[in-house]
């Protein structure tokens, strides 16, 4: 199996996804073991002084006014993890569980949070025993961290509370700890305060959105190309010379993919022909430009990713001159903004993508195309209602679109008064990537469908192999109406697992 070597200087996307997805093996590096004792030594001289040092000797939030006394120190640190351990609602994903858990594993590691290295090393241990702490939907306000969710994992670390075991039954944390031989940590001082100060969950799940995002843009790409055969559209507007003039990267990119898979069509251009026009409409001629908007979105968060996956996110931070420090960069806004932002073009893509699909189905507009692509219109309806169901998703997205990030509760007696909503941003984005696979599968649904029902002219090799693959996945061609929902949840498989892409790829070679 393969194995993730966490050290100080952060992790990067495919570590993540290696841990969260594939279940992939954690080890510390022998540089983290020592900057984590090197950071301990400096907690454990302040705690050892008489004057209150946040995070180790007071109490949190609005209570850091507190001086605590040695005593009480332990129970402090406990605390702390069972009062916030406060989430509701369902359990979020086994994924997001791992690559939250992992990512704060990432912070610590850093040697800037004074956490011992027996405490990293047992959050290692739960990861590659697939123990997965139970996370709730809701409690985080991402700021001062992913507080709640944050908790519930640390919470599992000291043998409290529930998780999911490698079989996926949840259980006693304790009796999971116990029969993987693994020993429950008992917080000292800083520790309970650095398990819960992170962008760790928003960060985890931006991650993911964008490997997700990858695949369906060059799907989409395809799609737009399919659907663009099917309506005998032009390719000349997807000629390099005109991108060239308005040189944003992913319209480039765009233009490319779909000329790729248009390679040798005999569809293109012959509107002409039989229905004359002077230009296709927006949803066709515009794809690149839309979808290369969205691109360009992408390649920005990830940047913002990849400059958090490489930071140490707590407060206190521990310093190489051994001060520690109160700061704000547990505030979740720079991942908070990528992950509405993405939302937002994902609802746009959904959104041309519908519109094209719309124009396949009806018969004034689709240029010589049986009406709702039916076998006996009229009898037989079609795909009427695959086309509502996907109006459906592109609306739902338009609402997820509305931005979390743009409102603010303040917390913590008004300590803590302003806060990123960063968790709610991931969340709804996951639903958005979801329904946007859904959206892209019935485009291609219909556009298949189409290119097939255009008897004596012949698709572009790339767009011949997606038809034989997507039929092969029981994704069903023309004919007399039948039960939709197979054939429609079987082409939201062949989008989601990466079939469509590399049906294409196939023919094209890689696309961008």
């Amino acid at each position: 199996m393969h194995t993730v070597v966490v050290g100080t200087s952060g992790v990067t996307a495919s570590d993540v996804l290696a841990v969260a997805r594939d279940g992939a093996r954690v080890e510390l590096s022998g540089e983290a073991v020592a900057a984590l004792a090197a950071a301990r030594e400096i907690v454990d001289a302040l705690a050892a002084k008489p004057d209150p040092v946040y995070g180790v000797s007071t109490g949190f939030g609005a209570l850091a006014t507190r001086h605590i006394s040695r005593e009480l120190r332990t129970q402090l640190q406990r605390n702390i993890v069972r009062s916030h351990a406060a989430g509701m609602g369902p359990r979020v994903e086994r994924e997001v569980v791992r690559a939250l858990m992992f990512l704060r594993l990432k912070t610590v590691c850093s040697g800037h949070t004074g956490v011992r290295p027996e405490v990293a090393q047992t959050m290692a241990d739960l990861l590659n025993a697939g123990i997965t702490p139970v996370v709730h939907e809701y409690g985080s306000l991402g700021c001062s961290g992913d507080l709640a969710p944050l908790s519930h994992c640390a919470l599992t670390l000291m043998g409290e509370g529930e998780a999911e075991g490698p079989d996926g039954v949840v259980r006693p944390a304790a009796e999971l700890l116990a029969e993987h031989g693994i020993q429950p940590v008992e917080l000292r001082e800083k520790e309970g305060l650095a398990l819960l100060n992170g962008t760790d969950g928003m960060l985890g799940m931006l991650v993911m959105a964008l490997a997700d995002l990858d695949r369906l843009y060059k799907s989409a790409d395809i799609t737009a190309a399919l659907s663009l055969e099917g309506l005998l559209g032009t390719d000349k507007v997807l000629a390099p010379e005109l991108h060239a003039i308005r040189p944003h990267p992913g319209q480039g990119a765009s233009a490319a993919n779909m000329l790729a898979v248009l390679k040798g069509s005999g569809l293109t251009g012959h509107h002409q022909d039989d229905a004359p026009r002077v230009q296709d409409a927006y949803s066709v001629r515009c794809a690149p430009q839309v979808a290369g908007a969205g691109r360009d979105t992408v390649a920005h968060a990830r940047l913002v990713a990849e400059r958090e996956l490489a930071s140490a996110v707590d407060n206190p931070v521990v310093l190489p001159d051994g001060r520690v420090e109160s700061n704000g960069n547990f505030h979740g806004a720079p991942v908070a903004y990528v992950l509405d932002f993405l939302a937002i073009a994902a609802a746009d893509l959904a959104s041309i993508a519908e519109r094209r699909t719309d124009r396949l189905l009806d018969k004034n507009r689709s240029h010589g195309l049986p009406p709702f692509l039916a076998d006996d219109a009229g009898v037989d309806s079609g795909l009427m209602i695959a086309q509502y169901t996907q109006a459906a998703l592109v609306s739902e997205m338009k609402r997820l679109a509305v931005p979390a990030s743009a409102d603010s509760i303040p917390s913590s007696a008004m300590q803590e008064d302003h806060v990123s909503m960063g968790w709610s941003a991931a969340r709804k984005l996951r639903t958005a990537v979801d329904n946007l696979t859904r959206v892209i599968a019935v485009e291609l649904y219909a556009a298949t469908r189409a290119i097939e029902l255009r008897e004596g002219l012949t698709p572009a090799p790339a767009s011949q192999a997606v038809i034989e693959a997507a039929r092969a996945a029981g994704v069903g061609g023309p004919g007399a109406d039948r039960f939709l929902a197979p054939d429609l949840a079987a082409a939201g498989a062949f989008v989601r697992d990466g079939r469509l892409v590399a049906a294409a790829e196939s023919v094209t070679g890689p696309l961008q």
